[in-house]
């Protein structure tokens, strides 16, 4: 079907898988931040329940290294606010993606006279949820 269409018809569902690739690519992304996260408070929360007197360990690479409480717990503190801020820029990305991918999408049925369903189908690129 793509042989009969006209050129810029064309760039436009290449735009749209482009856009998908790239929703898809955000959607990872996103699940491993979010992981990460839950891990990382997971621990900060077990630390609570842990006695500032214990000895503890991070791994550093393939080793573990003493540390003490204050600095693990100041450590873990550090990447929950980072995972966090990371999180709300994908979340970001990933709207100003489906916003650009359902304005091109717009624009290419405008452009064949309305009735297709686009490359995605229903949804767009982000269906299905995470």
């Amino acid at each position: 079907m793509q042989g009969n269409l006209p050129p810029e018809a064309q760039e436009k569902i290449e735009q749209l898988q482009e856009l998908q690739e790239t929703a898809q690519t955000v959607a990872v992304q996103k699940q491993e931040a979010e992981s990460t996260l839950n891990d990382a408070q997971a621990a900060l929360e077990e630390l609570e329940d842990v006695d500032a007197d214990t000895t503890m360990y991070r791994q550093v690479g393939e080793l573990f290294v003493q540390t003490e409480y204050d600095e693990a717990e100041a450590q873990l503190g550090e990447k929950v606010d980072t995972l966090e801020i990371r999180l709300e820029t994908l979340e970001k990305q990933e709207a100003r993606v489906q916003d650009q991918f359902e304005s091109l999408q717009d624009e290419l049925q405008n452009m064949l006279g309305g009735g297709m369903g686009g490359p995605a189908g229903p949804g767009g690129p982000g269906a299905g949820g995470a």
